[in-house]
């Protein structure tokens, strides 16, 4: 039997692909427009805002000086909090039980612990703990523990319990595999966990870092219940003397926004850099393209 001729379909060149409309998005983008315009226009009009009382206070001394005490308390806090997160996430991984159970009571602890109730009993450590020393040498809590360090160490041990479920979780993102095959060759478990686990796990582990880091820089607004000098005591101390409370807040939720993004677009290049695919390719050389076909 012969085979039947096949048709091949060629493509008229006169033919042109007219593109789908698609109206019900510029009429969606139109009215969300609207509705933000109506919002600003709304704030930017209202004269119980005091837009320039806050024009006013935005740049001034105290202010700034909050905002650097917020950023301190969000970069020493996470800073420790990632150091309990990696000693205690490795301590999770011990064969040892002891090990284990410590580091799930210290998470179960601290994260259902609320932060606001853990910075005022570490606030108020000396209500228990009246000395803190080292055998015959002892200092008063009170002259220790301040606002600020009282704020570290809450804000500390409330972020490292989360911050042992992440790393906990980059380094489980690695195949055991490679493990058991790194230590088949000589290596031992902490080198191991060292050259091939952790630049491996660390991919993983930089996307939530990040949005922790954020959820501290907000929370640090908690501070100000134990009068930590943040952003938000200092403002709280402003509208206390002269009761300009709304264009004070609209101060600190300034500051608030530009901190925020500023971290938020430092986490966006951190996570290209680090990111799974390795990040954007570069383009081949062409002289080099030529070279390796000849």
């Amino acid at each position: 039997m012969a085979d039947s001729p096949v048709e091949v379909l060629v493509p008229d060149p006169h033919i042109r692909p007219v593109p789908r409309t698609h109206g019900g998005y510029w009429l969606s983008g139109l009215v969300a427009i609207v509705l933000v315009g109506t919002i600003v226009y709304g704030f930017a009009t209202n004269e119980n805002m005091r837009w320039p009382v806050f024009a006013r206070y935005v740049f001034s001394e105290p202010i700034l000086q909050g905002v650097r005490v917020t950023i301190e308390l969000s970069l020493i806090s996470q800073v420790f909090a990632v150091l309990i997160g990696c000693l205690l996430a490795l301590l999770g991984e011990s064969p040892n039980p002891v090990f284990r159970t410590l580091v799930k009571a210290y998470v179960g602890f601290f994260r259902g612990l609320p932060l606001l109730i853990l910075l005022l009993i570490c606030f108020n450590a000396a209500l228990f703990i009246p000395r803190l020393g080292i055998g015959s040498v002892s200092w008063d809590t009170n002259t220790l523990i301040t606002g600020f360090t009282a704020a570290i160490i809450g804000l500390s041990l409330h972020e490292g319990a989360f911050m042992v479920e992440i790393i906990r979780a980059g380094l489980m993102s690695v195949p055991v595999g490679q493990r058991e095959a790194a230590q088949s060759v000589g290596m031992t478990r902490g080198l191991a966990m060292r050259t091939i686990v952790i630049p491996q796990a660390v991919r993983v582990i930089i996307p939530p870092t990040g949005n922790q880091f954020i959820s501290l820089l907000k929370a640090s607004a908690l501070v100000a219940v134990i009068g930590g000098g943040d952003l938000l005591t200092r403002a709280q101390q402003i509208y206390g003397s002269n009761f300009q409370t709304i264009p004070l807040l609209m101060v600190a939720s300034f500051w608030y926004l530009v901190l925020v993004t500023v971290a938020t677009v430092g986490q966006h290049f951190l996570e290209k850099k680090y990111s799974l695919s390795g990040g954007p390719q570069k383009k081949p050389n062409k002289l080099r393209v030529m070279e390796a076909s000849q």
